[in-house]
């Protein structure tokens, strides 16, 4: 298995950082466009569509994302789209986590399916325009999902005795949540300092909050992040128990599916856009 994830993980490098690093914007929004139309084909497989109804869900993101592009829609600046999506993933992410695995089979299957779509569509968007802001704004956003999750492991398995939520996902635990945020708050510190150090051309995500809100500000800011990435981890978790799969597909041999990869960003994307939009970083 750890074979497997090694393999894994090395061709999505080899696909990914190439595209990431690229001079022109193409090629990265196009290998972005292909993760969340694989994923739209996950939900709508998790939402108990056949192979047919999928592929439609696949399309249709393909679609959205595509007539986006098309308009230009990525090139202007959205507060209004971030604060709306942001809102939602907040509101939507509570009520669901209220509600539980048992009731997510009485949502509606066309408010699952439709919500699902606008949650790719949106993290797509969100992340094509923080590429456009620069690789350094665009990695910090990322990173900090990735240290929130690894701190989180880590801290869970060192001190974890407090469930978090035992129905849904019962290997988390509040010390792993206050493992991951100690993390982040890490690394939005370290971050700051390398900016101010090799003083980047392109500020970071937490640079650009700190310089327009202050230290107060920046901190509220990652703590709020690395507690919708849980949010996000925990809205999948929610879904895939309900329908009795353990991933949302086998796409990435040793890693599960598209959507058990980019599950804690597709909140915190519009949300990190949302922010810096709030403050005009």
């Amino acid at each position: 298995m750890l074979q497997q994830r090694i393999i894994t993980a090395l061709v999505l490098l080899a696909i990914v950082l190439p595209a990431l690093f690229y001079p022109g914007p193409l090629p990265f929004m196009l290998v972005v466009l292909v993760m969340m139309a694989a994923g739209a084909w996950e939900w709508g497989r998790l939402s108990g569509f056949g192979q047919g109804g999928a592929l439609g869900m696949g399309a249709l993101c393909l679609l959205l994302c595509g007539l986006s592009w098309w308009s230009g829609l990525v090139q202007q600046p959205l507060p209004w789209l971030w604060m709306l999506g942001g809102g939602l993933w907040v509101l939507c992410g509570a009520a669901l986590l209220r509600v539980g695995v048992a009731g997510w089979p009485r949502i509606p299957r066309l408010l699952r399916t439709l919500g699902g779509l606008i949650a790719l569509w949106l993290a797509w968007l969100a992340v094509v325009q923080a590429h456009a802001r620069g690789v350094n704004f665009l990695l910090s956003v990322l990173t900090l999902v990735w240290v929130a999750d690894i701190g989180a492991y880590f801290s869970g398995r060192a001190f974890g005795r407090r469930k978090l939520a035992l129905a849904i996902s019962p290997g988390k635990s509040w010390e792993g949540v206050w493992g991951g945020m100690v993390g982040v708050l890490l690394l939005a510190l370290l971050w700051v300092w390398a900016d101010q150090t090799w003083q980047a051309p392109v500020p970071s995500f937490y640079t650009g909050l700190r310089q327009q809100g202050g230290w107060g500000l920046l901190l509220l800011a990652v703590v709020f992040m690395a507690a919708m990435s849980v949010v996000g981890d925990l809205v999948e978790s929610l879904i895939k128990r309900s329908v009795g799969v353990k991933d949302s597909s086998g796409l990435l041999p040793g890693h599960g599916g598209v959507l058990d990869r980019i599950d804690a960003l597709l909140p915190t994307l519009p949300l990190a856009m949302m922010l810096t939009e709030w403050v005009h970083v």
